[in-house]
């Protein structure tokens, strides 16, 4: 079956989202990016149509103008901070018109609130446009080095959901139909806290202790899951466990490095959403009386001045007990 193809607009013109443009370009979409202008990244896109990763196919628009940039678009596809997105969508619901569907790619809960980033969306853009999530594992670095990967599209709207995953799908990313969107975003969130805690494993130099890492955290945020009326089993998927090796042990992440760089007590001058999100997801352990030692502990460390060291000790001595 021949594949539908769209006017897309990308927003957001980091190395994610340049990547993205260039990815839907690359499978036969009509693809415009849009980044602020005056930009540092933004500007060089438009210098050199390169950043350090990649060089963006001719047939990418480049726009600093956002009605032009949605000007016909079907599909608008976000790429920006997490915390940056009700900004952003306040400015999106002011224009007279949106494109019919609009997709997140990034991964966060929105401080304060702790509401996932499809509900801020949806409360700021109303019934106006359609709303999906694109999570899952990939860096841009392995993606431009032609290595493949599997992803997830989810959405409250099946049709939608459905439209997406054919549009998207190629041979160097094939999408999964997700099936719980709130398992699966806050999932997708979480890992980012899990990574910076493997992080913090690296740079105490006990890197052995991530596989009861990624054990212990898969079973707190399926736990997490389960009491705010999602699937436990969102945990093992692709969201969070199948993101562990892209966010636990790749030289690619942000957040692991963030970690492993405050273990060193280094300088890291690039975002880590994790630490924005532990404090969504200890708000909701609050509201649902859910255990969430490791997110308590990475939380007590970046904020409240816990001993890192003393930290770790704490989690692995805790009492005794049967592993499920």
């Amino acid at each position: 079956m021949q594949r539908k193809l769209y006017k897309i607009a990308v927003a957001g013109c980091g190395r994610w989202g340049a990547f993205i443009a260039k990815y839907l370009s690359d499978v036969g979409h009509a693809v415009a990016l849009y980044g602020r202008a005056g930009s540092r990244r933004m500007e060089e896109l438009l210098a050199t149509r390169r950043n350090a990763l990649m060089e963006l196919p001719a047939g990418v628009k480049l726009e600093t103008s956002l009605e032009r940039v949605l000007d016909g678009a079907e599909i608008l596809v976000i790429s920006i901070p997490s915390q940056e997105l009700r900004g952003f969508s306040k400015t999106l619901s002011a224009l007279p018109s949106l494109p019919k569907t609009t997709v997140l790619c990034m991964k966060g809960l929105e401080i304060g609130s702790g509401k996932r980033l499809s509900t801020v969306a949806s409360e700021e853009l109303g019934n106006r446009t359609k709303i999906a999530v694109w999570i899952g594992p990939g860096h841009v670095q392995a993606f431009c080095a032609g290595i493949p990967n599997c992803m997830v599209i989810d959405s409250a709207d099946e049709g939608t959901k459905t439209a997406l995953v054919d549009a998207f799908s190629g041979d160097l990313i094939r999408f999964y139909y997700g099936r719980d969107l709130t398992g699966n975003e806050i999932g997708a969130a979480a890992k980012n806290v899990v990574g910076i805690a493997a992080g913090f494993l690296d740079g105490l130099g006990i890197p052995s202790l991530k596989g009861a890492l990624m054990s212990r955290g898969t079973l707190e945020i399926s736990r997490l899951i389960g009491a705010v009326g999602g699937n436990p089993s969102s945990a093992y998927g692709l969201c969070h466990l199948g993101d562990y090796e892209a966010t636990l042990f790749s030289p690619y992440s942000h957040n692991r490095r963030f970690g492993e760089a405050f273990a060193r007590c280094e300088e890291y001058g690039e975002l880590a959403e994790g630490y924005y999100t532990v404090r969504a997801l200890t708000a909701l352990a609050d509201k649902t009386g859910v255990d969430l030692p490791i997110c308590r502990a990475v939380e007590d460390v970046l904020y409240h001045g816990a001993s890192l060291a003393d930290s770790i000790k704490q989690l692995f001595a805790r009492s005794l007990k049967n592993e499920f």
